[in-house]
């Protein structure tokens, strides 16, 4: 076929099959628009459902089983060494999880009447774009959304093309289980993958340039990872930077510091970029700054008044659930409708053991600002729920105003910690008080009482207010 002998004419073109794109596809349609998705695997779920989230947490959880084995030698019950066979484990990857929902998305697509188009979409103008690959097309649109989501960052100045140097979306396909793994980063995804591939048998050692894992985070909710870290990891170095990468043979010698150390594999995970290059956006009034981020509003809109644009292309926080829930603002605001992206938080779950999770206002952002803050925590170690699983090194803390009583931020560190803060979530989002969550009554025994633990505690130092 050559180019241009097939133009379509649709409502809404969504470039980029990942969760912002499939949210904002399914909801035009659910509205009556007649919408196409242009993604270049010619797949929905994006890097979040094949490279990413899905995958990974999938991995965490056999992770978490190896360690619920080995812990339940303290209660008499001995499983024996865990052995991990590869093969099996890479098929129930693909087929039992990521295949699954990738079946499921494409069913819910056609439901829908969403035609996925397979091929690279560059923009010619405001109105139109053009489909590169093996479905070449020109397709005509009134709105367009971009969602074209991210890409894993290279390390700064040490490029070096090796299979033995991996990024997010390599170490996912587990080609083996290294002896030695250097990790790069003590960002999320260092620590998680690191988790995964300690559980699995690899000697891990992590590099960190600043003082602490996890950069930026409160510290009161590192510092129990920052400790199960230390146990499953060989050695952890932080202040300290990699200066070269070089292949000897069956290694990758590595200078940090003022060491040379070899490793069988290197994980780089030093974050992610957002992936805006070679759309063509030239030709349009979108304007993307140095990094490649595009610029929003909070109805989605870019410059250019018939094109949005949703998740990590237009930024931090890079997660999923942002994105879905600006890919839902966009295609009301298409459909004419009265939304916008105007949420006051965006929850994050750091999905290692034991796992965190924060929402709002930290207690380092009010000391920054200059914020006058109330503070409660409380310590699992008095939890009787968490007594029963052996897991007392949680920790739950409210960021309170002091006037008014609302909950400002939640943060939660242990087991479990990325469904509970869904209440934090809920709390912020609703200007909910310390003495409502105090009010309402909490299953006994279960982790959740430790948010009305946390509020009583604050009612307690008012003086029972």
């Amino acid at each position: 076929m050559v180019m241009g002998d097939l133009v379509r004419e649709v409502d809404v073109a969504v470039v980029g099959g990942g969760p912002g794109g499939y949210s904002a596809a399914f909801r035009c349609a659910e509205l009556g628009l007649e919408t196409i998705v242009v993604d270049a695997n010619k797949r929905l779920g994006g890097a979040c459902l094949y490279e990413g989230c899905i995958p990974s947490k999938a991995l965490l959880h056999v992770a978490a089983v190896v360690h619920e084995a080995e812990s339940a030698k303290e209660f008499g019950v001995d499983f024996g060494d865990p052995h991990v066979s590869l093969d099996p484990l890479r098929k129930w990857k693909a087929e039992r999880v990521v295949g699954k929902l990738s079946r499921g998305l494409a069913s819910v697509a056609k439901g829908k009447g969403v035609e996925v188009v397979g091929g690279r979409a560059v923009f010619e103008d405001s109105r139109s774009l053009r489909v590169e690959g093996e479905e070449p097309q020109k397709i005509r649109f009134k709105h367009a959304v971009i969602a074209t989501g991210s890409l894993p960052a290279p390390l700064p100045g040490l490029a070096l093309e090796s299979e033995r140097v991996m990024d997010s979306t390599a170490a996912l396909e587990l080609a083996d289980i290294p002896e030695r793994l250097l990790v790069i980063g003590g960002g999320y995804i260092g620590l998680e993958l690191g988790q995964v591939y300690a559980a699995l048998g690899s000697q891990v050692t992590l590099v960190e340039m600043l003082d602490g894992l996890l950069p930026g985070m409160d510290r009161d909710l590192v510092q129990p990872l920052a400790r199960r870290c230390e146990k499953l990891f060989h050695k952890i170095h932080l202040n300290t930077t990699v200066t070269g990468l070089r292949e000897t043979g069956s290694a990758i010698e590595t200078t940090f510091g003022s060491e040379k150390q070899p490793f069988d594999r290197v994980l780089v995970a030093v974050g992610r970029r957002s992936h805006s290059a070679g759309l063509g956006l030239e030709t349009t009034r979108v304007k993307a700054d140095a990094p490649g981020i595009i610029a929003v509003d909070e109805r989605c809109r870019t410059d250019d008044p018939h094109i949005y644009a949703v998740g990590d292309v237009t930024g931090e926080p890079m997660l999923a659930h942002r994105a879905m829930r600006q890919g839902k603002v966009a295609a009301e605001v298409i459909a004419g409708r009265p939304a916008a992206f105007d949420n006051v938080v965006v929850p994050a779950v750091v999905f290692t053991d034991p796992e965190v999770a924060w929402c709002g206002l930290t207690e380092g952002e009010a000391q920054r600002a200059g914020r006058p803050v109330k503070v409660a925590k409380f310590q699992w170690a008095a939890s009787g729920r968490a007594a029963t699983l052996g897991r007392s090194d949680g920790l739950t803390k409210l960021v309170v105003d002091p006037d008014s009583g609302r909950v400002l931020g939640v943060g939660i560190v242990g087991p479990g910690a990325g469904e509970l803060i869904a209440e934090g979530v809920l709390a912020v989002e609703a200007a909910l008080t310390a003495e409502d969550l105090a009010l309402t009554i909490h299953t006994h025994p279960t982790l959740s009482e430790t948010f009305m633990e946390a509020a009583e505690s604050l009612l307690r130092e008012a003086g029972g207010r």
